[in-house]
Formats: C-alpha cells, sequence, structure tokens
C-alpha cells in the first residue's frame, strides 16, 4: 500500500491506520528515522524497545498456549514461520 500523509507546523506527520495495524504501531512505539538517498524512512525500533529476555518470554508463554508432548525445534520453527505469515502475533 502506498500512502501520503502531510508534514504538520509542528513537523508531525500522521501514519496512515491500516499501515499502523498492519505493522502494529501503537501509541508509544519507537521508530527509528534512518534518512535515505531517496528520502527518509520509519522503521520500528528493536534496540529501544526495553524488554529483557524473560519478559519476551513470558509474552510468549501467554501467547502460546500448549500443553501437550515436547516438540522439535524442528516444528518450533515451522510453527513460527506459519505464524509471521499470517501478520505475527497481535498483542506484541
Amino acid at each position: 500500500m502506498n500512502a501520503q500523509t502531510r508534514v504538520s507546523a509542528k513537523g508531525q506527520v500522521v501514519i496512515p491506520k491500516e499501515i499502523r495495524t498492519r505493522h502494529q504501531m501503537s501509541a508509544g512505539r519507537v521508530l527509528d528515522v534512518i534518512e535515505t538517498p531517496d528520502g527518509v524512512l520509519l522503521r520500528p525500533s528493536v534496540q529501544k524497545q526495553g524488554r529483557s529476555v524473560d519478559e519476551v518470554l513470558e509474552r510468549i508463554r501467554k501467547t502460546v498456549r500448549y500443553d501437550g508432548p515436547p516438540v522439535t525445534i524442528e516444528e518450533m520453527n515451522e510453527t513460527i514461520e506459519q505464524m509471521w505469515a499470517q501478520g505475527g502475533p497481535k498483542d506484541w
């Protein structure tokens, strides 16, 4: 999807709702602003999320409820690929 927006008098830009939803950009989300030869790129910041490994694992445990037998790494990887193909986790 391509869209247009305007820069406000305060230098603010509104990212269209459809794009914010698809890229899971909620209020307060930190974005990296990267200058490129063609313009400016906004990208969700990975380093500035402020979540520890324990916090991420806890969210995974809450999101993925599994009470069955142990699974292989290959089965886990396949499940993760399927989840991302469907748009990734919705509540992160």
